[in-house]
């Protein structure tokens, strides 16, 4: 009686064990990223070429998120166009070498601290050097805005440039990648100048939760409040696994999630250490991601900022909308490189 008694529980033990087994099974197998990423890398890629071809400006959605998504999948052993990396470094180095004294007036360019926070994250991210220009820039953002506590955004061009969380935590970057030696007292009153803002300030929809983490950890906050930050993005998270980008109104930007809202959500919240990629909420976002990539490996979404520029054509899929989607395909490929194992 007492063996079978030991042997019953030791197959409960078993079935316990095999649950748990099948519990900890990721919702998305890596086959399955791979080959979502392998079909959208070859987009971001031409996107970020056919900008470069056309303009002589930086462009945060064509050469911003795709090129930092590019970079990430290299890591990982994926097969990029490393030449045209390159040449995309040297595009932006020479963009922001031509304003030079610009920055080093205070006075910046087109697109002021979004455009070159951009432009120095995505230098960072392909592992530029600081040199004369880059610390320029960085002269740059501590004139910006000096009167203020924070940085403030100078458009008004949803998502990516209608938050000053955003600008915010591109200038923070900016200073603590590429503030030189003789700046380091200034950039430390002023990133903690800008905390005590970031503390007192409440996040009003998902673009400004994202930055609002990344600027928090940027600024050096304490982990208790990063990870409140944390909690409040994850909160958002929907019942599909995807982030809206607005949490309210009568649109299709607050009613339904979309690749841009998830795809930096899961970024922010991964890069952070707020959010590993084997937990169940990154892999039911990356369960969204998968199912609303379309068939040519890009994602689609509408864009709500107007045209001030001429129009042309980049070699991303999605007419007007080609610059929110390449930005958004960006971030969605960066989010599933992230869980991509290396």
């Amino acid at each position: 009686m007492r063996r079978r008694l030991i042997a019953v529980i030791g197959l409960i033990g078993v079935c316990f064990s095999a649950a748990a087994a099948l519990s900890a099974e990721p919702l998305v197998q890596q086959s399955q990223l791979r080959a979502a990423i392998d079909k959208t890398l070859p987009l971001l890629t031409a996107g970020a070429t056919g900008h470069r071809e056309n303009r002589t400006c930086f462009a945060c959605h064509q050469q911003g998120p795709p090129i930092f998504a590019l970079t990430a999948a290299r890591k990982r052993g994926f097969k990029i166009d490393d030449e045209e990396i390159d040449r995309q470094t040297a595009f932006i180095a020479k963009f922001l070498e031509g304003n030079r004294e610009n920055y080093l007036q205070g006075k910046g360019q087109g697109g002021q601290a979004d455009t070159a926070g951009y432009a120095l994250w995505t230098l960072s991210v392909v592992g530029y050097q600081p040199d004369d220009t880059t610390s320029a820039v960085a002269e740059y953002f501590l004139l910006r805005h000096k009167e203020k506590d924070h940085w403030l955004n100078s458009s008004n061009r949803p998502p990516s440039e209608a938050s000053p969380f955003s600008t915010t935590y591109l200038a923070l970057y900016a200073l603590t990648s590429f503030g030189t030696t003789e700046q380091a007292e200034r950039v430390a009153a002023r990133t903690a100048q800008v905390r005590e803002w970031l503390l007192k300030t409440p996040a009003a929809d998902n673009e400004d939760r994202v930055f609002r983490l990344w600027a928090l950890e940027a600024a050096g906050a304490a982990k208790t409040d990063i990870a409140t930050a944390a909690k409040e993005l994850l909160a958002k998270q929907r019942d599909d696994g995807g982030w809206a980008q607005l949490d309210s109104g009568d649109s299709a930007y607050s009613e339904n999630s979309d690749a841009y809202a998830t795809g930096s959500a899961l970024v922010a919240l991964q890069a952070t250490g707020e959010l590993a990629t084997s937990d169940p909420a990154y892999q039911r976002g990356l369960a969204y991601l998968l199912k609303t990539q379309l068939a040519d490996g890009s994602w689609h979404i509408a864009s709500r900022s107007k045209p001030f520029q001429p129009y042309y054509e980049s070699g991303f899929p999605h007419g007007k909308d080609q610059f929110i989607s390449c930005a958004a395909s960006g971030w969605a490929t960066w989010a599933m490189v992230l869980a991509c194992e290396r």
